[in-house]
């Protein structure tokens, strides 16, 4: 995984400009666009990105919306870069759905668009995806716990905290992963909470946040109090699982909790005993490999390919434990911590 990560206007909030015009001294322009400013993966996305601008001669403008879901904000970011000539956008799309016309319209001005992390639905609404294989995260985890429980998941109880109501794909794949690597037979792959395994009490939505994390598991706990399996998006919804927990007198180490996302609090919390697993990705590489490709198309007119077998650009993920079961690969926290992100 070393070896991997060494390798190769309203509402929207400008976060650097490398170039205050795509036309100056550059001749290569490229975007990249965000969900938001602040959240630590999309920091060490930012950072790839621009290490990897200056590397190549590439004039770099930074976008965020305000939110998570603040799609408005993501497509006046994709207007402007096309406006200003960029040769290329890179784009985790806040909502998907929302965002295909004005890509697509981008694409046909001759714009390589690589959506990064987010893939859209479809996914061949950009010319790429570099992503973490979402529902391999999931899976991981799932059969880790699976594993975990051996003949005791007969009796699962499992809470799914996901990330909000209208399902954006990243979450749908690490939702459903999970449930496939647990051995529950999925209803409409494309939709999380329509399994009829009675060892699922409920699904509730966090907005990938420890709060949204702590009211979603209170909700869940007032159906059936027995849960002992959580699946969570990320780590930081997962704590606040762990905290509803704890303020009800449960002993969370009595409870399977995993996690996706691999940032250093995460992994953290995987050391503390909060979380017991995690899947790791690697937005720091996405970025990279994201503004190396539009070099390329730039110079070329060549495109990225997928990684064999899939239909999108694998970077990567490792499953963080310090509780290691056949069958299942992992990697150490300590490991986890010297790759971490955050």
């Amino acid at each position: 995984m070393k070896k991997l990560l060494t390798a190769s206007a309203i509402g929207i909030a400008v976060l650097s400009v490398a170039g205050a015009a795509m036309a100056g001294s550059h001749a290569i322009g490229a975007c990249l666009i965000t969900k938001t400013e602040t959240n630590p993966f999309f920091v060490k996305m930012r950072e790839g990105a621009q290490a990897a601008a200056e590397e190549h001669g590439v004039a770099l403008s930074t976008f965020s919306g305000k939110f998570d879901t603040d799609f408005e904000s993501q497509i006046a970011a994709v207007e402007t870069c096309v406006a200003d000539g960029a040769s290329g956008i890179l784009i985790t799309p806040s909502i998907p759905d929302a965002l295909v016309s004005v890509v697509t319209s981008a694409r046909e001005a001759g714009v390589l668009v690589i959506a990064l992390d987010t893939p859209f639905d479809p996914i061949d609404a950009a010319d790429m995806t570099f992503a973490t294989d979402n529902f391999e995260a999931g899976r991981l985890a799932g059969a880790w716990a699976l594993a975990t429980m051996g003949s005791d998941a007969a009796n699962a109880k499992i809470a799914g905290l996901n990330i909000n109501p209208a399902q954006p794909t990243v979450g749908v794949l690490r939702n459903q992963g999970f449930m496939a690597g647990f051995g529950i037979e999925l209803g409409d792959p494309n939709r999380w909470g329509d399994e009829d395994d009675p060892r699922i009490v409920g699904n509730d939505v966090t907005e990938g946040n420890p709060e949204g994390g702590r009211k979603a598991m209170e909700n869940l706990l007032a159906i059936n109090p027995d849960i002992n399996v959580v699946y969570s998006i990320n780590e930081p919804a997962a704590s606040g699982a762990w905290e509803a927990m704890k303020a009800i007198g449960m002993n969370p180490d009595d409870v399977i909790i995993t996690g996706v996302d691999g940032g250093c609090p995460g992994v953290k919390d995987v050391e503390a005993g909060i979380i017991d697993a995690t899947s790791q990705q690697y937005p720091l590489l996405m970025a990279k490999l994201g503004v190396e490709a539009i070099k390329v198309f730039a110079e070329t007119g060549d495109k990225p390919e997928p990684t064999e077998g899939k239909n999108f650009f694998d970077t990567g993920v490792a499953l963080i434990t310090d509780k290691p079961v056949e069958g299942v690969p992992s990697i150490s926290v300590a490991e986890g911590l010297e790759l971490c992100w955050g």
